[in-house]
Formats: structure tokens, C-alpha cells, sequence
């Protein structure tokens, strides 16, 4: 099979698309002909070896895929070969064979595009925890987002929408990315870009929400508009930090939690997947649902070959991706 290998951790530009012997599942295990494979910025953490878990090398990245169940290892009887399915995985999407086990491997919606599939898993997956699991939240709040025209950006504003918030207000980086949040469904736009962040993010919040402020920040981003946000918040409010896409890790202020009763949470989507997969598995059952309703549709800015890997997470590097970048692979 043709892999993205990375033979020792440091530039992503250094890894290169070799051919690697074919995977065999173990008794848990499946092996997936790779379609599609998800590119997202942790990947370029994976392969400098800046990531909280380093893979053993040699290794492809990439963490999440979708494809065709090629074998099945004894244990297996909830698949077959044959059955179209998303998969999660730590590492290893990078490749026109996954191996991965049954359990983080996901059946598709009969008709669901391979692209559609893998652009649904790590990032509304990642969301989907964030919004419910970690910030509680209700029908009718609002929900500010930062980053929104990312990856994680687009799809904590689509799953907001879709369940129940009162309104989103969608925090993005330059006018070329309003209509990336709006598209998204976003009731409100703010450019992150101004002159007084610091300020201009309140008011432009408090002007949204009648001064009430935003129940709910998701932040996938990190860095001053981290400390805008904080100040953005409502009373009993309560942000979950994804990321620092900005390469700035925020020092959170905590007299601004006890006066507001504010609550600040972070969210490592992996450990759910590893601690709990029956529960990532029935969230991913419910994207799949909002998909077919019409509720969620996953905005792929860009299709590349397996070979333009590189090109890939140049642009994620630089925050030039509006949406999601998926790799196609194989036939």
C-alpha cells in the first residue's frame, strides 16, 4: 500500500508517501481501504513529536478516515468486508490501508459521500463533546465561537445551530471569512482582526445579547482572543478550550471566574474515545442523523491527493483553511 511514513519526528515536509506492506487486523481489528482520510492540525503536532502522544516510529499520521471494511479480524462480528465506515484512530489515516479497532470504526449512511464521512468525524466529534458534554449546553443560549471558519469553528457553529442554541455568534480572522460563518449558519460575525479586541468583543457581544453576554465560548484558538472572550461572558457561563491555533497558550484571569461565576473546562476529545467508545460511538450515530436531516453539512474547501499531504497542513499551519481539507485515497 502507498503511506505517508514519517521515520523520525520533526518537519512534516521531511515525511514522504512510501510503499509499506499491508496491515493485517488483529483479533479486534478491521482493516479499511482508505477513500478519504481527515487532514487537521494536530497531525502537524503528531509528526514534530509535539503532541501528548508521540506514535512509535516509523508511523503515518492522520486521525481520522473513511472507507471499505477490506478484513476483519476473528473477533469482529459488528462489521464485515464490504460495509462503508468512518473511523477514528490515533494515527495512521494517512494511508491507503487503516487498521484500527472495531470499536472506533462507525457504519455510514448508505449514501453518504467518503468525503462527507471523514470531513464528520474529529472536528464535530471534538465539538459535538465540547457543546454537550462540556458545557452543558441549553436550549436558547448563546454560543460565542472562535476560529469559526475553521475546521472545529464551522462545526461547533452548524452543531449549535442544530441543537437548539438561541443564537451563534461566530468570531473570525479578516472579512474573507464572514461568508465562511455565515454559510455556517452563524446569526451574528465578528471580525477578530480589530483594532481593540480587548474591548471590541464585549461590546460586540453585550450589543448581540442585550448586554447579557455569551453563555457558551467554544475556543479552539487560544491567545487574545481567549481573554477577549472571557470578558465576553454571561453570568454562569462556561468555555471549553479545544486548541491554541493562535501558538499562543492564554493564562486564564480567575478573578474574572469568581465574579461572574464564570467556569473554564478544556476538552481532550481522544481520551473519550479511548476511556469510552460506546459513547463515541452513539455521538457519532447522532452527527450521522443530523446529516441525513439536513442539519450538518461538513464545508470541504479543498480535495487533494494523498501526495499533496504537505500542501495540506501548509495551509492548516498557516490558518488559510476555511472549512476542511480532506485527502482522497485510493479509488
Amino acid at each position: 500500500m502507498k503511506a505517508v511514513s514519517v521515520r523520525q519526528f520533526g518537519p512534516y515536509a521531511e515525511a514522504k508517501v512510501e510503499q509499506l506492506d499491508d496491515p493485517m487486523p488483529g483479533p479486534d481489528e478491521v482493516v479499511i481501504d482508505v477513500r478519504a482520510a481527515e487532514a487537521n492540525y494536530p497531525d502537524i503536532l503528531v509528526m514534530q513529536g509535539d503532541y501528548q502522544i508521540k506514535p512509535p516510529l516509523p508511523f503515518s499520521p492522520g486521525k481520522a478516515a473513511a472507507g471499505i471494511v477490506a478484513a476483519v479480524g476473528a473477533n469482529v462480528t459488528s462489521l464485515k468486508p464490504g460495509d462503508h465506515v468512518a473511523a477514528q484512530v490515533e494515527y495512521g489515516a494517512y494511508a491507503e490501508k487503516l487498521k484500527a479497532s472495531a470499536a472506533t470504526c462507525y457504519p455510514m449512511p448508505a449514501d453518504m459521500p467518503f468525503a462527507d464521512a471523514a470531513a464528520l468525524g474529529l472536528v464535530y466529534q471534538t465539538s459535538h463533546f465540547a457543546l454537550v458534554e462540556r458545557a452543558g449546553l441549553a436550549a436558547g443560549e448563546t454560543v460565542l465561537v472562535l476560529g469559526a471558519s475553521g475546521g472545529i469553528g464551522v462545526a461547533s457553529v452548524q452543531l449549535a445551530k442544530a441543537l437548539g442554541a438561541g443564537q451563534v455568534i461566530a468570531g473570525v480572522l479578516g472579512e474573507e471569512n464572514i461568508a465562511v460563518a455565515s454559510a455556517a449558519g452563524a446569526d451574528h460575525v465578528v471580525d477578530l482582526a480589530m483594532d481593540d479586541l480587548h474591548n471590541g468583543l464585549r461590546a460586540a457581544v453585550n450589543e448581540a445579547t442585550g448586554g447579557q453576554g455569551a453563555d457558551v465560548v467554544i475556543d479552539p484558538v487560544g491567545g487574545a482572543a481567549n481573554a477577549a472572550a472571557l470578558r465576553a461572558m454571561a453570568w454562569r457561563g462556561r468555555m471549553v478550550i479545544i486548541g491554541f491555533a493562535s501558538g499562543e497558550i492564554p493564562t486564564i484571569k480567575s478573578n474574572y471566574l469568581l465574579v461572574k461565576n464564570i467556569a473554564v473546562s478544556g476538552l481532550q476529545w481522544s481520551d473519550y474515545r479511548e476511556r469510552t467508545p460506546a459513547w463515541v460511538a452513539k455521538v457519532q450515530g447522532e452527527l450521522f442523523d443530523l446529516y441525513r436531516d439536513g442539519k450538518l453539512t461538513p464545508q470541504i474547501s479543498k480535495r487533494l491527493p494523498l501526495e499533496g499531504f504537505a500542501e495540506a497542513l501548509d495551509l492548516l499551519k498557516a490558518g488559510q483553511v476555511q472549512g476542511k481539507i480532506v485527502l482522497t485515497v485510493g479509488a
